[in-house]
């Protein structure tokens, strides 16, 4: 492995092994309510954490690790998984400690993708944080929505499908990830578009509601969705996909309370309803693509999505009157997600130089209310 530390491996090495379907055991050795909030997909689990920094290393006698098989350990932040690795070292075993533990992992991503006809839809799915965004491909254009990673991995799949990035667009203004939407269209040439509001500080284009930009043969077109934030938006592409950003999730629906006191909550969930109301409108057969997911997302090349009635028939909080919706919904409230105000303000300044997107947006996805 082409490391510079031979003890250690990084983030983007593991990913590309599970991309590839290589043989790896990864050994996940945090505390046990870490671990229930999000790992990597295929791992194992042994509770050794305390244990391992109690300098108890017979704990790693109780794992069965098949033979010549490459083993990667896994923390929070990198220390404990060397305790591990060092020890299963000592008995042989070819082992590794994840660099940066889930912190490093939180950039990892993977892809599943649709074809229909002229249209392609790549799903950039960021793994170890649930944030979805889409490549919207149609003849040699493209459209990027909701980048949430690198801007070169959208601009690598762009030029892997022969698409010049024409518009760059998000769903709303993020609490759970940095947009990397102004870098990606910096550095793509697309234009910015988001959606209208007056709290962004730096030039974009605005795009309302039944707003349409063309790409190629196809249509994208804004759907106004206010609730989850005031600014949230949909878009329909050809009258058939829905990416619903964070308003209407395959299992759930957006929480309305972020950044808003109990009545204004209360308010925003009222509105939410009727955005809700609006979608489900559409045509039942409408693909939603939603933009995130509250787990960790497999390296299976399968599309995260549901159509409107898949939806409507296994959400209950649809099938709710308005008022019962909303009592249900500020039920139901997740904890906010760390650093979300710090975020939230880097993603209204635009300068995401001045730190490290890993500290920043480490944890679990809680966007969902289900």
């Amino acid at each position: 492995m082409d490391n510079k530390d031979l003890n250690n491996i990084d983030s983007e090495t593991l990913r590309l092994l599970l991309e590839e379907e290589k043989s790896v055991y990864i050994l996940d050795v945090r505390p046990k309510e870490q671990r229930e909030e999000w790992f990597i997909p295929g791992s194992n689990y042994i509770d050794a954490y305390n244990r391992l920094n109690e300098g108890d290393l017979s704990v790693l006698d109780e794992i069965n690790i098949p033979e010549n098989t490459k083993v990667v350990t896994v923390c929070a932040a990198g220390r404990t998984s060397q305790i591990a690795a060092d020890e299963l070292r000592k008995k042989g075993i070819e082992a590794y400690s994840l660099e940066g533990g889930m912190k490093g992992w939180s950039l990892s991503w993977n892809t599943a993708e649709i074809e229909d006809n002229n249209l392609k839809i790549v799903q950039v799915r960021r793994t170890g944080k649930g944030c979805l965004s889409y490549v919207l491909g149609s003849g040699s254009e493209a459209i990027v929505v909701d980048a949430s990673l690198s801007p070169d991995i959208y601009l690598a799949v762009a030029k892997q499908n022969g698409w010049k990035i024409k518009y760059v667009i998000d769903t709303h203004i993020h609490a759970d990830h940095l947009s990397r939407s102004l870098a990606l269209s910096e550095l793509s040439g697309g234009t910015l578009y988001m959606p209208d509001q007056y709290k962004l500080k730096y030039s974009f284009s605005r795009i309302k509601d039944n707003d349409e930009l063309q790409f190629g043969t196809s249509v994208l077109r804004a759907l106004h969705t206010p609730g989850h934030t005031m600014d949230s938006t949909t878009y329909m592409i050809d009258n058939k996909y829905l990416l619903t950003g964070d308003t209407l999730f395959t299992n759930g629906v957006g929480r309305p309370d972020l950044k808003a006191s109990e009545a204004e909550a209360a308010k925003r969930a009222s509105i939410l309803y009727n955005s809700l109301m609006k979608l489900l409108g559409l045509d039942y057969s409408s693909i939603v693509l939603p933009g995130h997911i509250s787990r960790p997302v497999p390296f299976d090349h399968q599309i995260i999505s549901m159509s409107l009635k898949e939806i409507k028939e296994t959400v209950s909080t649809l099938h709710l009157s308005e008022d019962e919706f909303i009592r249900v919904i500020l039920s139901k409230i997740p904890p906010t997600p760390p650093n979300y105000l710090k975020i939230v303000e880097l993603n209204f300044s635009g300068d995401l130089n001045s730190v490290d997107p890993k500290e920043v947006e480490a944890g679990a996805n809680r966007c969902a209310i289900s």
